[in-house]
């Protein structure tokens, strides 16, 4: 019996420097998977608060390095709390970019709409609302995310171009410069024994003070003579789209009415 209680003692004696040992390790590593959780937070918060700074960087992108920091933090706390319990990390990181190409290879289409994406959001050749086209679709842009830019044609269209066909292509941006609008052009003859400067004072009153004319760009009226014999005042201004017609029409009657001459215009 007593050889027995010798030999339980000696088992317990020789297996408590293991037990201290492996609870010495899962304490270091529960105290190891605390700070990196923490530090993987402060990591991204730190990201996005320092990528803030670049106004011209997209909201997304900024959240997207914020988690890519975030996760590096965490992939090297996962490495140091397996390396408490003697697990030889080197091996694991071969296998883990042995896989990481496995998977690029497999998606790598993805991926360079993924890298695409980026550059987009970094470069930003369009915005939301510009009017683009890319290959030959044209288009209002409604969405851009990093995989995909989501187009809405004049008839209602949904378009869905991959980030790889956008990046690597001419795009036109209708947008950005924005085409100056169409000018009306009228012209009055006008007698020979009219007043000029109250003619032209009186022309250019009534077309500033027509609300659909614009006031960008300014409305012109100036003298001209397209033969010897034929003086006229030419009034050029534009309008908004659909009511030039409407509006050349109105002020037509006005003028002739307000200068009481008759005339081709």
């Amino acid at each position: 019996m007593d050889e027995k209680a010798q030999n339980l003692i000696g088992n317990v004696s020789s297996l408590l420097p293991l037990i201290v040992n492996n609870t010495l390790n899962a304490l270091a590593a529960i105290l190891i998977l605390l700070i990196g959780f923490w530090l993987s937070g402060r990591a991204d918060r730190f990201a996005v608060a320092m990528l803030q700074q670049t106004p011209h960087l997209d909201p997304m992108l900024q959240s997207f390095f914020g988690s890519i920091s975030r996760y590096l933090v965490l992939t090297v706390t996962l490495l140091a709390v397996l390396s408490q319990f003697g697990i030889q990390t080197t091996s694991l990181v071969a296998i883990l970019g042995a896989a990481s190409l496995a998977v690029g290879l497999a998606l790598q289409g993805t991926l360079s709409n993924l890298a695409a994406g980026v550059m987009l959001l970094i470069f930003r050749p369009f915005r939301i609302g510009h009017k683009v086209q890319i290959a030959a679709h044209i288009g209002i842009v409604k969405e851009l995310t990093l995989f995909w830019t989501e187009l809405i044609t004049d008839d209602g269209v949904q378009v869905i171009v991959p980030n790889s066909g956008v990046w690597g292509q001419p795009l036109r941006n209708y947008s950005v410069y924005t085409a100056p609008r169409p000018a009306t052009e009228l012209r009055f003859p006008i007698a020979d024994d009219t007043k000029l400067d109250s003619a032209v004072e009186q022309v250019k009153t009534l077309v500033s003070a027509d609300p659909r004319v614009l006031g960008d760009p300014v409305p012109t009226v100036l003298l001209d003579c397209r033969t010897v014999d034929k003086l006229e005042i030419v009034a050029t201004f534009s309008t908004a789209d659909g009511v030039a017609a409407v509006v050349k029409s109105d002020l037509i009657k006005a003028v002739h009415t307000a200068l009481d001459s008759h005339g081709d215009c």
